[in-house]
């Protein structure tokens, strides 16, 4: 059992313009263990306008390769839903689904995008956190 998890990490990020007044911002934590190619975790996208899109959180789970060549060492893709409400006057919500698919170097630098209701957000940087706030043991 011991060796399931062998290799873990903690990878933390942006990905979108950061910086650009109202673009959408999706942060991730995410603990990826190479040795199964999964990564699992959360996100969270952010907007600088009020609204039901202006903060949402998604546990994502998704998988990680190498690709083996190349600027970019490894792809991954990410997947989950959430709780989003209909916009006034209608009430109510339902299930939306996220995802998301980055090209990273090992220092989780790169590009990528993703999608959520209504939104679709393609060819912008990821990049990663400066400072872990912790290990995994």
């Amino acid at each position: 059992m011991a060796d399931l998890l062998a290799g873990a990490y903690l990878a933390q990020g942006t990905i979108g313009n950061v910086g650009t007044p109202g673009a959408p911002i999706a942060s991730f934590s995410l603990v990826v263990v190479p040795s199964q190619n999964s990564v699992s975790g959360t996100v969270v996208i952010t907007q600088a306008v009020n609204g039901p899109d202006s903060h949402i959180v998604v546990p994502v789970k998704g998988k990680i390769f190498a690709t083996g060549f190349g600027n970019f060492t490894k792809v991954v893709s990410l997947h989950g839903e959430y709780v989003q409400s209909f916009p006034p006057p209608a009430i109510g919500a339902f299930l939306a689904e996220f995802d998301a698919h980055l090209a990273i170097n090992n220092e989780w630098n790169g590009t990528g995008g993703f999608s959520y209701w209504k939104h679709n957000v393609e060819n912008v940087p990821v990049k990663a956190a400066k400072e872990l706030k912790g290990e995994l043991v």
